[in-house]
């Protein structure tokens, strides 16, 4: 197993449609950009692309668009070597032209995957240097495109903390516990710890619990339902700015020092 440095971690969320990530992500965004020593990367890896508006952040391109770029030029210049050379080492800076840079954190859009076919080659390259450029950071945070496809596709391959989100529904239990199964089973991810957020609780709690000890998942907090998201979302206000004291923040606070990303906090 890879090994990441204390300050150089990556927690990827995933989970069913509709339970909540994106607005997660971009809460603990929030709260981790409240310490100023910790440079915190956020990659949206999913094609709904929703996050940047989340986050308050105008993106102008995303890693689809390079991705789309490589393979054209690929194709105008044939079987020249040079050429081909030649994109490969200004890879790492047509990554850094998609980054978004707010004054505490970076926003790096995956976009909408395989717009101009399947290159498995310009994949493997654009998941390198999404790679070295983690590295860079104290912190990345990966919201993840609905259900498992996220897994099979791997943006990244070695991540401290999967986290599985979640709703007390039916079918959200039951894709966590898939994701759980292919994790595990599949070894696609390496991973150090995994671990599930439930969302939108009304006190069925117990009920979760059960859930959890059953399928054999450590449950990291609950998350309750939380009007001001709704509100905030409505006026297209970023939910970074949302208040400390809402419900939300204050569990997903809770969330980011049980997985030991708050400094002086350890992993519980």
């Amino acid at each position: 197993m890879e090994e990441r440095s204390p300050k150089n971690r990556l927690v990827a969320v995933c989970g069913k449609g509709g339970t909540g990530k994106t607005a997660f992500i971009s809460i603990m965004t929030k709260i981790l950009t409240q310490h100023d020593d910790q440079r915190i990367l956020v990659i949206d890896a999913d094609p709904a692309m929703s996050l940047a508006n989340a986050l308050g952040v105008q993106i102008t391109k995303t890693i689809g668009e390079i991705r789309e770029e490589i393979i054209k030029s690929a194709a105008r210049f044939g079987d020249d070597e040079e050429e081909k050379l030649r994109i490969v080492n200004t890879l790492d800076y047509m990554v850094l032209e998609a980054l978004a840079e707010k004054s505490k954190f970076g926003l790096l859009v995956m976009g909408r995957p395989d717009a101009v076919g399947c290159f498995c080659p310009v994949n493997d390259l654009l998941r390198d240097a999404i790679e070295t450029l983690s590295k860079n950071f104290d912190v990345t945070l990966i919201d993840g495109e609905a259900g498992i496809e996220q897994i099979h596709r791997q943006v990244v391959r070695v991540v401290d903390t999967p986290v599985i989100l979640t709703d007390t529904s039916s079918r959200g239990l039951q894709t966590a516990a898939l994701i759980k199964k292919i994790v595990e089973s599949k070894k696609l991810i390496r991973c150090k710890r995994l671990g599930m957020v439930v969302n939108r609780v009304r006190g069925d709690e117990e009920m979760v619990r059960g859930f959890a000890e059953k399928v054999g998942v450590e449950i990291l907090g609950y998350i309750p339902e939380d009007e001001n998201i709704s509100h905030y979302d409505l006026r297209g206000q970023p939910l970074t700015e949302l208040p400390d004291d809402s419900s939300s923040v204050v569990a997903i606070r809770q969330v980011s020092q049980k997985l030991g990303l708050l400094d002086g906090e350890a992993e519980g």
